[in-house]
C-alpha cells in the first residue's frame, strides 16, 4: 500500500463502504469519507480514527456534484493530495418491470449508481492526475450480465461500465488508472432492505435470502484492497463469475437459465 496513502470513499456510512474504510484505516491510510447519513458516518469515522489515522467526513449526496467536490477539495487540502477515489455509493431495486407503479425509480437508480460515479470522477480528476492515482468504481457483475427484477439496477451498472471503459481510454498516458469492481451479491448490507420496490419506495424488511454464492463484506473488501496495488482494469469477485459473463456472450440462453433459477430461489 506504499503508493496509496490518501483515499476518498463515497457511500462510506455502511456496507462495503464502511468495511473498506475501516480496513484501509488498519493499513494506515488517511481517509476522506462521504455519505448521506451523518450519524452513521460519524460512527465509521470514529472507528477509523481508533487506528490512528486522519479522517475527514462530509455529509453529502453523490447525486449532487457540489457535495462530491466538497469532499475532494477538503481531502486534497488536508492531505496535500488524493491517491485513490472509490466511488461506492449505490442503491438497488427488486421488482418486475411490468409491476412498476412509479417509473421515476429508474431515474433515481441512474442518479445514484451512474451519476454518482460520474460526479466522483469529475470532482477528483485533476487531483488524481496530479498524483497519477487510481479511480475505482464499485459496479456489479450485473454490469455484464442481466438479472430479472433488477432491470433499472442492471441498466445503471451497464452505464457505469461504459463510462469507465471510455474514461480509461481517454486517460491513457495521464498516469491515472480506472478500475471497475464487479462483485456478486454481498451479504450483511442494507441493499436488500433499501432496494426500491414497485412503488418506488424501499421494500424494507424481507424474507429473501442471499444464495450460497454470495460473499461477505470482509472478503470483498480484502480483494479490493489487494487490487489497489496491481490496478487491474477489472476485478470480478469471486473470479469464477467471469465464466458466467463468458457464457452469456457465447450462449446467452444457457446463462439466462442459470440466472433465472438463482433469482427464483431468492424470490420465494
Amino acid at each position: 500500500m506504499n503508493s496509496i496513502s490518501r483515499v476518498v470513499i463515497t457511500g462510506a456510512s455502511s456496507g462495503l463502504g464502511a468495511t473498506l474504510a475501516t480496513s484501509l484505516a488498519k493499513e494506515g491510510i488517511s481517509l476522506g469519507l462521504l455519505a448521506r447519513r451523518g450519524e452513521m458516518l460519524a460512527e465509521v469515522s470514529k472507528a477509523c480514527k481508533e487506528f490512528g489515522v486522519e479522517v475527514i467526513e462530509e455529509v453529502g449526496d453523490v447525486t449532487q456534484v457540489d457535495d462530491c467536490r466538497r469532499i475532494m477539495d477538503r481531502t486534497f487540502a488536508q492531505f496535500n493530495g488524493i491517491d485513490c477515489v472509490i466511488a461506492n455509493a449505490g442503491i438497488s431495486m427488486w421488482t418486475k418491470f411490468d409491476e412498476v407503479e412509479d417509473p421515476s425509480v429508474f431515474a433515481r437508480l441512474m442518479e445514484v449508481n451512474y451519476l454518482g460515479v460520474v460526479h466522483s470522477a469529475y470532482s477528483s480528476m485533476q487531483y488524481l492526475k496530479d498524483s497519477r492515482g487510481l479511480f475505482v468504481a464499485i459496479s456489479s457483475v450485473q454490469g455484464k450480465v442481466p438479472v430479472p427484477l433488477h432491470s433499472g439496477y442492471v441498466a445503471s451498472k451497464h452505464a457505469v461500465q461504459g463510462f469507465c471503459n471510455s474514461l480509461r481510454i481517454e486517460l491513457h498516458g495521464s498516469g491515472v488508472d480506472v478500475m471497475t469492481v464487479l462483485p456478486h451479491w454481498l451479504r450483511d448490507t442494507n441493499l436488500r432492505t433499501s432496494a426500491l420496490g414497485a412503488d418506488g419506495k424501499k421494500i424494507g424488511t424481507t424474507s429473501r435470502k442471499h444464495s450460497n454464492e454470495s460473499i461477505s463484506l470482509e472478503a470483498a473488501s480484502s480483494e479490493i484492497i489487494k487490487s489497489l496495488k496491481k490496478r487491474p482494469r477489472e476485478l470480478v469477485i469471486p473470479w469464477k463469475l467471469k465464466l458466467l459473463s463468458l457464457v452469456f456472450g457465447l450462449r446467452p440462453q444457457w446463462a439466462e437459465a442459470v440466472i433465472r433459477r438463482v433469482v427464483n430461489k431468492q424470490d420465494q
